[in-house]
């Protein structure tokens, strides 16, 4: 088991200790979703210390202005931010004119507990007021996944030490802040509450966006199991409402409320008449009540984990880790609403904005094409393809029109909204990750209709950028591709980086092939293509075709590496072994210059090229290669230790795989990067998943069939997991002796282990011997 503050376990992640110090991390670790909704796991009762309230709705976003470059042609005006929404969990607690408040309490124990297997958060303390007087709360939490505009709070507080008057008093609050805000400014107005007697609302637009959230809440109370509401007295301000209990208690009494609440926004619902829509929804869900609530959501999570879970046998830390990760995904997005993406740090914090970065395609669009049903892939897809028009406009911001397309490094609504310019301008490599994602899905899927109706669409925008971004190059007689920034961040402005032009002669020759296919299968469809983007085949395509033949791919032919660009080994050439521990993390040790001028990398940039297009490369070059850019990379990027294990065990280094593995698996778990405080990695999570299903399970799609190629390391006795191929699910079963494949299906599915090519019959389990 690794060093962990939380206690091990299959499906639970379990903190015993009440740690002020590491408050902020905590509500980021037992933070909860339901796709269209998030809260961090803030206290429910007054705390006075170190917190970030942080409650967030999908789809709802601040335009913040930047602070530097909005001056300069062509650089975004705002970087988007994903307001802190109005705040819900509340629930004040008052023991004879004292405030519960474990800031300034005894704690005497405390447990909190998030149930993955049902996404329910649940917290346990005894603390000893001021006065002598003990309270024993228990609060359990869930953000309803069959309702995801529902959630519900069960909070009791059995008092001891005497009798005295206690008072409850639930409320609302649409008086928050952000507190990555540039200029410190509120990103909501209008802020406004009401009650009917029974039910509140707090009401809030954003500014300039003008976005509207409704939020509502009913309650219903009891002492000692009787009913106890009928003495609680509504009130409300201009931005808060809160239900006040006031109740005589005796020593030992049990007092407790269900909070039933109930968030909608102007993103699903017209503006007319939302607080009153939003307290409807609150007493329905009080009608429902809690049990009933609870049930249907534990079931939705049911279903997922049927078809989503890994199992590990052996190794606990390994175990939770996957699980975690797996969960965190599942309660991030859902995939039922094609204008909804994934930010990088979903709804655990305001880090990064909420925004859409090139993480979905290049990490997580493999979980949800491999474990949900096609048309959540399909809505990720889609999601490029409704914001097509934009990238165009991105591209023509850059100087580069004729039908051109850029897509955003980082977006909410298909414009460009991030202010590094090394960033925003170079890292173009995005547009191939988009371009890949389709190739991917297709594969996956069968699905070939999508790119008829839509993906060429995408890829001819593309297409016509990476042509125009392009030059020829007198001196090397080559195309070039100038001034950009590979995934390693830690290098800017360079020239000819292998991924980037790799990926660009890629997309060009993929996009050239699916015109071809298309033009053989269907005439019509293929002329409507050519309508729909004034494509002139015989101009453009002559074009491509020169650019695919001729482009310069930097080559350092002595060690038979491929250069990750231009004057790379000008460097100082170093490994990581010669670093100080100590001055790890570089980006929190030494200047951005220096950074600059060292060797050491980020995360996978070159290895990345590799990973995707694995097929392209015998064994001995991918060796060579991940022997020569492993030991110089630093890992400072949540999405670079995946990569590097599905590569390690590609090349059958299990034990290098399985370290590389249980760092991103517990990446937050155990704050490698000492930065889980600001919220958790969900991208990089999906880059877990990849590690095992791609890594150790050596999944591919290779043609007309799913491959497996299974490794297992020493550490486990076994695993196991499900993927959906032509969205029939089938299980992976890995021992140290042999692999079992199991068809969940109807249907007879066409596969090969360890290179031997077969099929298997619906419910049938085919059984292989290790290689």
């Amino acid at each position: 088991m690794t060093d962990s503050r939380f206690q091990p376990d299959d499906w639970k992640i379990i903190e015993t200790q009440f740690n002020p110090e590491r408050g902020r991390d905590s509500e980021s670790i037992f933070a909860l979703g339901n796709g269209m909704m998030g809260q961090r796991a803030n206290f429910e009762e007054t705390y006075s210390g170190d917190t970030l309230q942080g409650t967030y709705v999908a789809g709802i976003y601040y335009p913040d202005k930047t602070m530097v470059g909005w001056w300069k042609n062509g650089y975004p005006e705002y970087f988007a931010k994903v307001p802190n929404a109005p705040s819900w969990t509340g629930i004040r607690v008052t023991v004879d004119g004292e405030e519960l408040d474990l800031a300034t309490c005894e704690v005497k124990s405390f447990r909190r507990e998030l149930d993955m297997r049902r996404g329910v958060l649940t917290r346990t303390f005894t603390a000893v007021m001021p006065s002598g007087r003990v309270a024993e709360v228990t609060a359990v939490r869930f953000l309803s996944m069959s309702e995801p505009e529902r959630a519900a709070i069960k909070y009791s507080v059995r008092l001891s030490g005497g009798s005295g008057t206690a008072v409850i008093i639930p409320w609302l609050n649409a008086n928050v802040h952000n507190e990555d805000a540039n200029y410190e400014e509120k990103f909501w107005e209008n802020e406004s509450a009401e009650t009917d007697g029974i039910k509140a609302v707090v009401v809030a637009s954003t500014r300039k966006t003008a976005f509207t959230v409704a939020t509502a809440m009913v309650n219903s109370f009891t002492l000692n199991g009787k009913p106890s509401g009928d003495g609680a007295v509504m009130d409300k301000t201009a931005l808060k409402a809160g239900a006040i209990l006031t109740t005589e208690y005796s020593d030992g009494d049990t007092i407790e409320v269900c909070k039933y609440v109930a968030v909608l926004s102007s993103f699903n619902h017209p503006d007319e008449g939302l607080a009153a829509k939003a307290m409807a929804s609150a007493a329905g869900a009080a009608e429902k009540g809690f049990d009933a609530m609870l049930m249907a959501h534990t079931h939705e999570w049911e279903k997922k984990w049927e078809h989503g879970d890994i199992v590990i046998k052996g190794d606990i830390a390994a175990q939770q880790g996957i699980r975690f990760n797996i969960f965190q995904l599942n309660q991030t997005y859902t995939g039922e609403d094609p204008r909804l993406n994934i930010g990088p740090k979903g709804f655990t914090g305001e880090k990064y904005g909420g925004s859409t970065y090139w993480d979905t395609e290049a990490f997580v669009f493999p979980f949800y094409l491999s474990t949900a049903d096609t048309h959540v892939a399909r809505n990720l897809l889609l999601y490029r393809y409704k914001h097509l028009q934009k990238a165009i406009e991105n591209a023509q911001k850059l100087g580069i029109g004729g039908g051109a397309a850029l897509y955003p490094m980082v977006t909410m609504n298909g414009e460009e909204c991030h202010n590094e310019w090394e960033i925003t301008f170079e890292e173009i490599h995005r547009n191939g990750a988009i371009a890949y994602a389709i190739f991917n899905y297709i594969r996956h899927t069968g699905d070939q209709d999508y790119l008829a109706e839509y993906g060429l669409e995408v890829l001819i925008a593309i297409s016509r950028f990476w042509a125009r971004r392009c030059n020829w190059s007198q001196e090397k007689n080559q195309y070039v591709i100038l001034g950009v920034t590979g995934p390693n961040e830690y290098e800017n402005n360079v020239n000819n980086n292998w991924y980037t032009n790799t990926l660009a002669r890629w997309t060009l020759r993929y996009t050239v092939d699916s015109l071809a296919w298309l033009k053989s299968e269907s005439s019509i469809k293929y002329n409507s293509v050519l309508a729909r983007t004034g494509l002139d085949p015989e101009c453009e395509l002559n074009l491509w075709l020169e650019i695919i033949n001729n482009i310069y791919l930097p080559v350092h032919y002595d060690l038979g590496v491929f250069l990750q660009q231009d004057g790379f080994m000008d460097k100082v050439q170093q490994t990581v072994v010669d670093l100080d521990p100590a001055e790890r993390p570089l980006n929190q040790h030494w200047s951005w210059d220096r950074i600059l001028r060292s060797v050491f990398i980020k995360q996978a940039d070159v290895l990345q090229g590799i990973y995707f297009f694995e097929d392209e490369f015998d064994e001995e070059t991918i060796k060579r290669n991940f022997d020569f850019y492993e030991p110089r990379c630093v890992h400072e990027s949540s999405l670079s230790a995946s990569i590097h294990a599905i590569l390690a065990a590609r090349l059958h280094d299990t034990d290098r795989a399985y370290k590389l593995y249980l760092r991103t698996a517990r990446l937050d778990l155990d704050d490698y990067n000492r930065e889980v405080k600001d919220g958790l990695h969900i991208t990089s999570m999906a880059g877990t998943w990849l590690a095992i299903v791609e890594g150790f399970g050596g999944m591919r799609v290779c043609s007309d069939r799913v491959c497996f190629n299974p490794v297992i390391p020493d550490a486990w006795d076994s695993y196991s997991f499900i993927i959906r191929y032509r969205n029939n699910p089938l299980r992976v079963e890995v021992n140290s002796s042999s692999v079992t494949v199991i068809n969940l299906s109807d249907t007879v599915i066409p596969l090969a282990v360890y290179g031997n090519r077969t099929e298997t019959a619906p419910g049938e389990a085919k059984k292989f011997e290790r290689s």
